[in-house]
């Protein structure tokens, strides 16, 4: 018969359109049927958002920027040196490192849903999942970085790689001015989580 299938067998048909009531219902749902555990999700949570954060990616960072040696090999296979460093696991199988120059500015896009390095830079913001982004980006990546307050010479070409399953990209942004002799603890306080998407630009030693 037509009717066999009530909405009641399809949890979805129950969830609100705003996409955090629907994260919300649905870890409710899966909550009362014994699927998950909110005390593991609160901490998986923790670990990407606060304890990961963009803090492994900035120690990468830093410490491509005051060793070149470190930094030829990054550009290499960042994967395996970036594991040497610890960092590794789920959504972090596969980096490619990216390095800015006077010349080129890379900036960063998942054109088809969200891949991003999770290990290194966290849980990914709003805006990076967003159509809009997802969108402009590609076609429109000066006007992009305009809106992020991100403004480039006339002559510096801007390279966007999209982020797949098989291949997340870290940027590594230039090292600011004024910044030797600081150690890479020091330098890793300067790199911001959109600098190493490419939508940013690191602080400046002080700032």
């Amino acid at each position: 018969m037509p009717h066999d299938h009530h909405d009641h067998d399809h949890p979805h048909s129950h969830l609100p359109p705003d996409p955090a009531l629907r994260v919300k219902a649905l870890e409710t749902i899966l909550t009362r049927k014994g699927l998950i555990d909110p005390a593991a999700l609160d901490e998986i949570i923790d670990i990407y958002q606060n304890r990961i954060g963009p803090k492994n990616g900035a120690q990468v960072v830093a410490r491509a920027w005051a060793d070149p040696g470190f930094m030829h090999a990054l550009t290499e296979d960042a994967t395996a040196v970036i594991a040497e460093m610890g960092f590794y696991g789920r959504q972090g199988e596969h980096i490619t490192a990216v390095a800015n120059t006077d010349d080129t500015h890379n900036m960063v896009v998942c054109t088809l849903c969200s891949c991003y390095p999770w290990p290194l830079l966290g849980i990914p913001p709003g805006w990076y999942k967003s159509d809009a982004y997802r969108a402009r980006a590609v076609r429109e990546p000066r006007k992009v970085l305009a809106d992020f307050g991100v403004s480039l010479p006339e002559d510096t070409a801007v390279r966007v790689w999209d982020s797949t399953a098989e291949m997340r990209y870290l940027v590594i942004p230039q090292r600011p001015a004024g910044t030797e002799g600081m150690s890479e603890e020091d330098l890793a306080a300067l790199v911001t989580r959109d600098s190493m998407i490419g939508t940013g630009l690191p602080r400046e030693p002080g700032q």
